[in-house]
């Protein structure tokens, strides 16, 4: 049995508060895209809740959207990742001028958004804004700061609305942190178990 089936969880975030905090969220967006069509951007697998939680309440404040989806990742052993990031699937719109939110999960080392950001920027945008669920400012190894973000949390590792611990988890309606033993780990560049 993996170290994933003998975790204990413990609640951070329950849904209440995370719905609150995103609603939050996207208030802010929608006064900053007010009248603009939106093509927004996430990036799997861990920003599928959160994105569609986000495009949803979006419609609901009248911001017209365009959606796609972006799979980066990491290569390396054990918890850590090597720091190298490879696009596995890119876009498939033409963003040419147009006003684009990258979606994330966790801004945690920084690696992945920069990447990411980097990338999008060679499709000579109207603008490009960042937004990640959460962030872990302890963990930042490359300078990179989000433009929206839901919560701060510090060092823990979390688990819960399309966070996962060797692929489970993901379906918890609330964050939880995780205690178990060293593993293998997320699938996600910057989200690396204790």
């Amino acid at each position: 049995m993996s170290d994933a089936h003998n975790a204990i969880l413990e609640p951070l975030i329950n849904e209440t508060d995370l719905h609150a905090g995103i609603s939050q969220l996207v208030d802010r967006i929608a006064d900053d895209f007010d009248g603009d069509e939106l093509y927004v951007i996430g990036l799997l697998r861990g920003s599928f809740m959160f994105t569609a939680d986000l495009v949803r309440l979006l419609y609901r404040r009248d911001v017209r959207l365009v959606i796609d989806f972006m799979t980066v990742a990491s290569y390396g052993s054990g918890t850590e990742s090597s720091g190298e990031v490879n696009m596995m699937r890119d876009v498939h719109l033409d963003l040419t001028d147009k006003p684009v939110l990258l979606v994330d999960d966790i801004l945690d080392t920084g690696r992945t958004l920069s990447f990411a950001s980097q990338h999008l920027s060679e499709f000579k945008l109207a603008s490009l804004k960042t937004c990640v669920f959460l962030d872990k400012p302890s963990r930042r190894v490359v300078p990179f700061e989000a433009d929206y973000v839901g919560f701060t949390v510090p060092d823990l590792f979390v688990v819960g609305y399309g966070l996962d611990f060797d692929g489970r988890y993901r379906e918890l309606p609330h964050l939880s942190v995780i205690q178990t033993p060293r593993s293998t780990g997320s699938d996600h560049p910057d989200h690396t178990p204790p």
